[in-house]
Parts: structure tokens; sequence; C-alpha cells
């Protein structure tokens, strides 16, 4: 089984995933070895080389694992947490460390194996986005879960293993590092200010516009202000609301709309660059802390033009060569 075993100094967890075992020689692959590979698990009439569906979108009464799906949800055939089991916590020495309970599933965001994000209609998008909050609904039932993380890995280069369009989402009995760090930061400017801060960027992005690359009703898409890469861009909504699962049908349309745009846009002014998307949302609820008033759920696309080398690693300082006023320039002006 798996393993999270904690950071002493940090208090970061690590997850030690026995399943995923690799050699040496297993870290010596090329790209093409990796996405080219000819068989597609996730085409069309493959369902049989994936484990069973949890979710799938049909419309034409086909039956569960069979093709006629439009969008399709599975477990990782190889998954970094185990579902099965239970939460069991211990102490060797100084050191702590949990089971490796979890769930790690698979998006397959359409059937046709040469789409992305950025090429399929507006619908299918939504469709996307309405796997991810339906699959979110049933997780947070599992009380062993304390977050869910949704995010896509586009490319070689940004950790994709399948050419396929497709997105993952892990379910993690802890809450990450980095999502209790960005809490922290949006409680403190609340206690402060008895204001939301992603709120207040909202406000001042959409009045000052140097950074904005789109917007509609309802959500906008701006260059943040301190973007560690080039181009990063997020995608946030107007209204105040800490949790993507409360998303409404008419919301959830201008986010389609809204995140086929940006995409479409990094694509025309980048030529289509590797990147990571993650949908950045509240832990999920154990009956004695709320988030609502504080935090504000957002999506944050980063595309992969820079390493991150020794410099970033050891300090944690990101060095961006492209200040995001000229990148949201450059994105705003594309052509789609």
């Amino acid at each position: 089984m798996p393993e999270l075993r904690k950071d002493p100094i940090i208090g970061r967890w690590v997850i030690i995933s026995t399943g995923r075992g690799k050699r040496p020689s297993n870290f010596t692959h090329k790209r093409e070895d990796v996405l080219k590979g000819g068989f597609c698990p996730f085409c069309p009439n493959n369902e049989d080389k994936t484990p069973p569906e949890v979710l799938a979108y049909r419309n034409d009464g086909s039956k569960p694992n069979t093709s006629g799906w439009s969008v399709r949800v599975v477990p990782n055939k190889f998954p970094a947490l185990q579902i099965e089991g239970y939460l069991h916590r211990e102490g060797v020495g100084i050191f702590d460390k949990m089971s490796g309970i979890g769930a790690h599933e698979v998006i397959i965001e359409s059937p046709e194996h040469n789409e992305s994000l950025a090429t399929l209609p507006i619908k299918q998008v939504e469709n996307v986005l309405w796997a991810f909050r339906d699959r979110i609904m049933d997780l947070k039932k599992d009380t062993r879960f304390r977050y869910i993380l949704i995010f896509k890995n586009q490319g070689f280069e940004a950790g994709a293993t399948l050419e396929h369009p497709h997105s993952q989402l892990i379910a993690l009995p802890i809450i990450p590092s980095l999502v209790a760090e960005e809490m922290k930061g949006a409680k403190e400017y609340y206690e402060y200010k008895e204001r939301c801060i992603f709120c207040d960027i909202v406000r001042q992005e959409t009045t000052d516009r140097s950074r904005v690359v789109a917007e509609n009703n309802e959500f906008v898409t701006l260059s943040p202000y301190a973007p560690r890469f080039p181009f990063e861009t997020w995608i946030l909504p107007k209204m105040h609301d800490a949790s993507f699962e409360d998303i409404q049908k008419q919301n959830m349309e201008n986010l389609a709309r809204i995140l086929s745009e940006s995409l479409k846009r990094m694509s025309r002014v980048l030529n289509d660059p590797p990147y990571n998307f993650i949908i950045h949302n509240s832990p999920l609820k154990d009956g004695k802390t709320t988030y609502e008033d504080y935090y504000h759920w957002h999506i944050e696309i980063m595309p992969k033009l820079t390493h991150v080398a020794g410099f970033e690693a050891g300090s944690g300082f990101y060095i961006n060569p492209t200040p995001p006023e000229e990148a949201a320039k450059y994105l705003k002006e594309a052509e789609i």
C-alpha cells in the first residue's frame, strides 16, 4: 500500500507510491516512448483496457464500459493512492506517516484522440467541468478525505503520459501544505480587512485592466500580479464563492466559454504549449472549520515555458522573464 510520510522539519507530506515503483532505467524514457505508443486505452472500443468507469455521460443509452460516451471517468490504473482500506496513522521514532488512502481518477475529456480542451466545442468543455463537479460531490461523502485536487497535465513537458485529452483527480486524507498556505494568507487578509482577498483582486484588476485577458458577466481571466511562470493565467469568479462544486448551470456555461477562450488565446500566442491546469478549491468541511467567508475558488493555468532549476528549488523564488502586463497584452490581442 502507498504511504504518506511527513517531513519533520517543514511539515510537508510526501506520497511514497509503492505501486508505481521504478528502477533507474524507468527514468530514462524519451518523449516519443511515452506519448507515441500507438495503442490508446482511452479511445472508444478500448473501455475494457481501463478499470470500470465510475461516471460516464452517454446520450445514446449505451451500456456502461462500452463506447457511446462523451465524457468518461475511470480509476487511475496506476494510482498514487489507494481507495480501499483504513486511514491508519503512526509514528516511527520522530517521524510521522499514515496509510496512503485516497482516490485517483482520470477524467477522459473526449472520445476524440486528437482533440484538446482548447479545441473542444464549448458544450463538451462544459461537460468536462460538470464531470469535475459530479466527482467532487460524490467523493466528498467519504469522511476520510480532506481535499480533492483536480488538475490537468497537457503535454509531455507538463507531465502527461498519454496524448488523449484527459484530466486527473486525487482525493487526499490531508490538506496539502501549499493549499494550507494559501488558505492561511486568505484568512489573515480577511481577519484584517473583513474582505476576501480574491474579491479585492477581481475588483482592482477589472478597474485597472492592465492584466485582464478576457472576461464575461461572471468570470475574469487575468495575468496575476506576481506570476511564477511566463504567461501564467488565473480564471476567477466575479461573485464570491469558496467551493467550485457550488456552481450552477448558468455559471458553468460562462466558465466553459472563458476557459475555452483563455486556452485558445494561449495556444495561439504560444504555439500550443504544454501546461498545467489546477482548480484551487476549498478543503472539504470537517464540521469544525468553515471557509465560506475568506476563500474564493479559482483556476490557475501555468504554461511550461521555463524550467524550475537550482535557484528556484533552493530558494522558493521564481524567475519570470515576462512581465504579466506584457503577457496579458499578447494574450488579449490574439486572434481566435
